[in-house]
């Protein structure tokens, strides 16, 4: 028996929050391989700003940094996938 009475005590548990995707290792991929007119380097540059704002505890901002590097990845991939066929085409023609 305490002096004050009993206490009562209460936990409120939070929903974890999903962690925005920041696509490092695919943006890496796409500077290395995937290059098109830099392409593939500024995804490089977005998913580090992502990674970054992730670190920060700035879940809205990692999310946009992420969301524009895997639309770059996207486009580097693509034009790197047409850019190689392209080049395959004109050298089995010649």
């Amino acid at each position: 028996a305490t002096p004050f009475g009993p206490t009562d005590t209460s936990f409120v548990r939070l929903e974890p929050v999903p962690s925005p995707k920041d696509f490092v290792l695919w943006s890496f991929f796409s500077a290395m391989f995937c290059n098109p007119f830099c392409l593939g380097f500024i995804a490089l540059v977005f998913s580090i700003k992502s990674r970054d704002r992730k670190i920060a505890q700035d879940p809205g901002g990692a999310d946009s940094y992420g969301r524009t590097a895997k639309f770059l990845n996207i486009a580097a991939l693509c034009l790197g996938v047409v850019g190689a066929i392209i080049c395959v085409a004109v050298l089995v023609r010649y």
